[in-house]
């Protein structure tokens, strides 16, 4: 069996950086301040994945498994490589 992940279930969330699509439960932009908070709690916890390579923010991923993934890129971004991901 290969560590590989299967890129059927698997989405490019920026940098070269890709999240298994089927874990996703939402793309939300991280500007709310309940936002900031659960991104500081899930910090705390240690279930925060950033992604970002030192740039700014812009989406915040939330998985089904209470992990959160910061991207650099934009929420709609994502969304459109998220649709297209499922369409195929």
């Amino acid at each position: 069996m290969s560590n590989t992940p299967n890129t059927s279930n698997t989405i490019n969330i920026g940098f070269g950086n890709i999240a298994l699509s089927n874990r996703i439960v939402a793309i939300v932009s991280p500007e709310s301040a309940p936002i900031k908070r659960f991104i500081q709690e899930t910090r705390e916890k240690g279930k925060l994945i950033d992604a970002t390579y030192g740039r700014k923010t812009r989406a915040v991923i939330i998985t089904d498994c209470d992990y959160i993934i910061l991207s650099a890129i934009q929420p709609d971004t994502m969304a459109q490589r998220f649709e297209n991901h499922n369409i195929k």
